[in-house]
């Protein structure tokens, strides 16, 4: 039988109820039910090695139950249900999710798991910015590469999708710069979002 033990785990600021199970598997596994952790871990494995494991997982389960919560999912996939009906032969999208595990791109859709796979990032942009996305990489079905065809169907699908490109080119170019700015331009620019969110409100 295989030993479980209960105990609490801290992670980002997070407690957790850990429910943890040593048996014969070959890697530290773990599912988030609520506030409680359930792990399952060699049984060989020594806590040194563990609880970098453990918590490196949760870590990871953390952000991906909260990019449920933040954007809705459920949202996404709807979105996701409502682009694919602008191509000629509509895709089948069973999921959408928001990933942290993306770093060099907005998005992905794989054709074997019906899957929207959305950068993490995408969640406090505009609609219209996701929507794009989400028309990019479905427009792939039909044109695996970044062609002629492949803009135009996309031009048609998604109308917005080059104002959106401009958009990600310009947040992408903020977020790798915004450290390295002075002090004085970051203010203006972070002062010039806040007005500008005054006005659309």
């Amino acid at each position: 039988m295989p030993k479980s033990t209960p105990g609490e785990l801290t992670v980002d600021g997070i407690a957790l109820e850990l429910v943890l199970r040593r048996k014969r598997v070959k890697n530290v596994n773990a599912r988030l039910r609520g506030s409680t952790l359930l792990v399952s871990a060699p049984a060989g494995m020594p806590e040194e090695e563990l609880e970098p494991a453990v918590r490196g997982l949760a870590s990871r389960l953390l952000r991906r139950a909260h990019a449920a919560r933040v954007n809705g999912e459920g949202e996404a996939l709807a979105l996701a249900r409502k682009v694919a009906g602008r191509f000629p032969e509509p895709p089948s999208v069973g999921r959408a999710l928001f990933v942290t595990t993306q770093r060099a791109r907005w998005g992905s859709y794989s054709t074997r798991t019906k899957t929207v796979r959305l950068n993490a990032a995408l969640r406090g942009m505009p609609g219209w910015v996701l929507e794009a996305v989400v028309a990019h990489e479905l427009a792939h079905v039909f044109h695996p590469d970044h062609s002629a065809a492949f803009w135009e169907l996309l031009g048609r699908a998604c109308p917005e999708a080059g104002r959106a490109e401009a958009f990600l080119a310009g947040a992408g170019w903020f977020a790798r710069n915004i450290d390295v700015m002075p002090p004085v331009e970051r203010e203006l620019l972070l002062a010039e979002e806040t007005r500008r969110d005054a006005r659309d409100a």
